[in-house]
């Protein structure tokens, strides 16, 4: 018996226990109550204004400074070529031999002609003056004094026309010796030794190109030029020198070029076809590391806005209808949606042009955890960096794609 009432006692326990519980109608697993969800944290940025070089990033080519066509000023056959192909020349460096052998002659004959008119006038001359003096003591008639007058006129003019073929002769045999007209780096030659030329032949010689310094010609859409200057008339943007804009370029892969530029010039015209207008920088080309018709792309500093709005690029998303919007945490710890309008990109942010002010904190973390209406805690995220350019930006892609590449490339001062 007393084996019994031990063995029965724990039922016993348990079952007065569920008893008790059901009495009070309710279970043991809402006796233990709903779990309290604490507020969510989230991660946001601090809206501060803060002066940003705005860039455009434009494509183009280049195009040499200087370009000089060598031609033939005379016919003959090419007796030597005297440069090597792709070689820096100087200025009035002979680069071609013509045989001068008829020239000379012609020369040598007109120096004749001269001497000989010379010797011609010399009598003429001396007549003249003899009959000057006496046509004054009536010694001779006015007619005879009029005659010898002309005839040493005469004779002077067949001297200054000798002068003048022999002055002539002596060009055509200088043409012999074809020099450069400009300093620069010459192309290949179109003939060779033992070709015939002729003056004024249409195909040239060889062609040399001074690229240092050399242009870059860009092109820009008539409504962004026209966006800029109102920006710049408004008060908006500020110029960034003085001087003209400055222009940083980036070759084909995207590695920035060491040296900086200036935009030199500005066309009148539209494109009727494009809506684009040219533009063209000058950059200094020491090494010659720009050839001409190399494709690049020119970073043109458009101006400074002193009191710009960005936001991060995540904290960015849309609506149903595509616009931009951000969520806001106000001072009560309550999130809002708020729709922003944008410009551009600017390193890893947003421009934001309406929609946001001074102060305001923006989500750029944790956004998955929140509605419009929920408190939330805040956690303030690390300091900006300085906004990095497009040169900055264009260098890290090429980073990714060639590591190498990019780790040789230089970043840009950041503003």
């Amino acid at each position: 018996m007393r084996i019994d009432t031990v063995f029965h006692f724990p039922l016993i326990f348990f079952a007065a226990l569920a008893a008790l519980l059901a009495g009070c109608g309710q279970s043991p697993q809402a006796a233990a109550g709903p779990p309290q969800a604490g507020e969510p944290e989230v991660t946001v940025v601090t809206v501060a204004p803060r002066p940003v070089t705005l860039t455009t990033v434009l494509a183009g080519r280049t195009s040499a400074f200087l370009v000089a066509d060598v031609r033939p000023q005379v016919s003959g056959i090419v007796q030597k070529r005297l440069f090597t192909e792709g070689a820096d020349v100087k200025e009035g460096e002979l680069l071609y031999q013509i045989d001068p052998a008829t020239y000379q002659a012609a020369y040598d004959n007109a120096k004749a002609a001269l001497a000989k008119a010379e010797a011609n006038a010399l009598p003429v001359k001396l007549k003249s003056e003899r009959f000057d003096t006496l046509v004054k003591a009536g010694a001779v008639s006015r007619q005879d004094n009029d005659d010898a007058q002309a005839a040493h006129r005469q004779a002077d003019a067949e001297v200054t026309a000798s002068k003048a073929a022999l002055e002539s002769a002596r060009i055509n045999l200088s043409y012999t010796r074809v020099t450069a007209p400009v300093a620069g780096r010459i192309g290949r030659s179109s003939v060779t030794p033992g070709a015939l030329v002729t003056a004024s032949q249409a195909a040239a010689l060889s062609t040399i190109q001074q690229i240092d310094p050399i242009y870059v010609d860009v092109t820009q859409s008539s409504g962004d030029l026209l966006r800029l200057k109102r920006e710049l008339a408004s008060g908006r943007l500020t110029k960034t020198g003085a001087d003209g804009a400055r222009v940083k370029l980036l070759y084909e892969d995207g590695s920035p070029y060491p040296l900086e530029g200036i935009l030199q010039f500005s066309d009148i015209t539209v494109d009727q076809s494009t809506g684009v207008i040219t533009l063209r920088a000058v950059f200094p080309n020491p090494s010659h590391d720009l050839l001409p018709g190399l494709f690049v792309r020119a970073v043109l500093e458009e101006g400074v806005d002193e009191q710009a709005i960005l936001a991060p690029q995540q904290a960015v998303s849309r609506d149903s209808k595509g616009a931009p919007l951000v969520m806001v945490v106000g001072q009560d710890g309550i999130v809002a949606p708020r729709s922003i309008e944008v410009g551009r990109v600017v390193g890893d942010d947003w421009l934001v042009t309406s929609g946001l002010a001074s102060g305001e904190r923006v989500i750029v973390e944790g956004l998955q955890k929140v509605r419009p209406g929920a408190k939330v805690k805040t956690l303030e995220a690390a300091a900006p960096t300085a906004v990095p350019g497009p040169v900055a930006a264009l260098t890290e892609r090429a980073k990714a794609a060639d590591p190498d590449a990019g780790a040789a490339a230089q970043q840009p001062e950041q503003r």
